[in-house]
């Protein structure tokens, strides 16, 4: 795969495409993260809303361990989230190379770290841990994209996702009646609309090769998701180590 090509994912000079690049490439990522999780501890971890759900239930019901776990479970997204930004913001602030490469080369190193000792974690019945590394992990990602895209895209959940392309339908099948010619007819931004729904198709893709991995490998799946992202991360960090020589 040429440099160049690669280094389009990760480069601190975003484009709209080198945006749409990266966010089908995390999106499939999260799928495949979210689905082979749940076979892993048993819970979805790309989004927090069914983890705040769970705490309100266990809150209600007084169930102080599981409550416990579910904060943790969210601190850790929230702590993921911080650090990609604090991350992030470093680069910016050195102007290098690498300011998107970085979250992505510990996002590679977590989930190579999760695939080597995972098993371990589980069979120690080290679960709450394990979600909170999925947690964060998830977390960190989600955060990447959005900085980089402005907050036009984002990869570990699809609520947001199925809402936008629901609006863009809407909007797609608006009769524009000639009786209303003085108004600004409503018309769907196709663009956005064939965007939405590659980011939909790619975290479906990953939630299927996620689920089939797991099961085949264990948790070995997610060495090759840590291979991918380290691929799109190396270009940026290699030019960072140029700079310097």
């Amino acid at each position: 795969m040429p440099m160049h090509y690669l280094r389009t994912y990760a480069s601190p000079q975003r484009t709209d495409l080198s945006n749409r690049r990266l966010g089908r490439a995390l999106a499939f990522v999260a799928g495949a993260v979210n689905a082979g999780g749940f076979f892993a501890v048993g819970q979805y971890t790309s989004h927090m809303s069914g983890v705040v759900s769970a705490l309100a239930d266990n809150l209600a019901l007084g169930h102080s361990g599981l409550l416990l776990a579910g904060l943790a479970s969210l601190a850790a997204f929230f702590l993921g989230a911080a650090t990609s930004a604090i991350l992030i913001n470093w680069g910016r602030r050195r102007a290098a190379h690498s300011c998107y490469a970085l979250p992505l080369l510990l996002e590679a190193a977590l989930l190579l770290a999760f695939g080597l000792m995972g098993a371990r974690l589980a069979a120690h019945g080290h679960i709450a841990a394990t979600v909170a590394l999925l947690c964060f992990v998830m977390g960190l990602q989600n955060a990447i994209v959005t900085k980089a895209s402005r907050a036009e895209i984002r990869t570990t959940h699809v609520t947001g996702l199925v809402t936008d392309i629901g609006i863009e339908l809407g909007k797609l099948c608006y009769w524009n009646r000639a009786a209303q010619a003085a108004v600004a007819p409503v018309t769907a931004d196709r663009r956005r609309l064939a965007l939405l729904g590659s980011l939909l198709a790619m975290f479906l893709a990953g939630g299927v090769a996620g689920a089939f991995g797991f099961q085949q490998l264990g948790f070995a799946a997610t060495l090759p998701l840590a291979a991918a992202l380290l691929l799109l991360a190396i270009v940026p960090l290699l030019d960072d180590v140029r700079g310097r020589n």
